[in-house]
């Protein structure tokens, strides 16, 4: 996890017992990083970072589902 104390994970659903990281990148915007699923997000600020991150991997979770969605047809 970050060593940023005044974010944390596990506020969002999806993130609940991800192992995420936080880093700055050159141009000053902060990129969360899921390292289990590999999806990465970004924000100006910590927090918005950790909110795009969890709205990523709840995307990711629902689009890998083990249910293939083809009951439809």
């Amino acid at each position: 996890m970050s060593s940023d104390a005044d974010v944390d994970p596990s506020e969002y659903d999806a993130l609940e017992d991800a192992d995420v990281t936080l880093r700055v990148n050159d141009h000053g915007l902060h990129i969360a990083d899921d390292e289990a699923t590999g999806v990465s997000s970004q924000g100006q600020t910590p927090e918005e970072a950790l909110e795009n991150l969890a709205a990523a991997v709840a995307s990711y979770e629902e689009a890998t589902a083990d249910d293939p969605g083809d009951d439809w047809l």
